[in-house]
């Protein structure tokens, strides 16, 4: 299983970037978590967007589907290219009917709704659920294959209910929009420090902040991660990869 940062931005993406996106990769399995701006572009790095298989989106705030509009388009557009059937799964929560049904797009993309209380299988993915604390319905996600696993926190405020949700998970890629001591539960998000309590807690392997500020110094979140956590701790960076392997620790490789 291999796991790449397509865009760590919260809010907006940097110039030249993208906000939230992440491809996670089988052989022969490619899932999209979140899909917001320049995420599309950002993507066809790594691979064609009719490559995909599905995407799943946790909420439906702009900086995570923004570009699932974009991405309609593309499927269109390859299907007359190609001149073959070109097809992707969209999964959503259907809490907010208008943004579960944008998701859908003719016979191109089909909008399926997740139920957050049982396990989703998506290829060789087990996906489960976690509501958030954010202003909207919003869900963390958890991805267990054969090679490993990985939590997903979305967008949130610091809940208790993360620490079991993500326990012993290989990875936890945490939103980190606030630095120590700010108050970042009331605009629904979370500081380093509260990021990195859950990792230290929780016991897992390796820890990813994301969903990165535009303001103050980004290796500060860094350090006040490390004052708590003492395990291997990474900035999302556009490109990272972070590939699994049953039983060994995370490996990450920057673009």
């Amino acid at each position: 299983m291999k796991l790449t940062v397509i865009g760590p931005w919260g809010g907006y993406p940097k110039a030249g970037e993208a906000s939230a996106g992440y491809l996670v990769e089988t052989d022969d399995y490619k899932l999209l978590i979140d899909c917001g701006s320049g995420v599309l572009s950002a993507l066809q790095k790594f691979i064609a967007p009719e490559e995909l298989d599905a995407v799943l989106i946790t909420h439906y705030h702009a900086d995570h589907i923004a570009d699932i509009g974009v991405l309609h388009h593309a499927l269109l557009i390859q299907h007359h290219l190609q001149q073959k059937p070109v097809q992707v799964k969209a999964y959503g929560h259907n809490e907010d009917e208008a943004g579960f049904a944008s998701l859908g797009y003719k016979e191109f993309m089909l909008n399926e709704a997740y139920q957050p209380d049982q396990p989703l299988q998506a290829g060789p993915f087990t996906l489960r659920f976690q509501k958030t604390v954010h202003p909207v319905p919003c869900y963390a996600v958890r991805v267990d294959s054969d090679e490993g696993s990985f939590v997903f926190t979305a967008d949130s405020a610091y809940q208790d209910a993360f620490t079991d949700f993500a326990e012993n998970t290989d990875v936890l890629i945490a939103e980190s929009n606030f630095y120590k001591g700010m108050n970042a539960s009331s605009a629904g998000h979370m500081t380093s420090e509260e990021a990195a309590t859950i990792a230290k807690d929780a016991g897992v392997k390796m820890l990813v902040l994301t969903h990165l500020p535009h303001f103050g110094d980004l290796q500060q979140l860094l350090a006040e991660a490390k004052e708590v956590y003492a395990g291997e701790s990474h900035l999302a960076a556009a490109g990272m990869t972070i590939t699994f392997t049953k039983g060994g620790q995370p490996h990450v490789i920057y673009r």
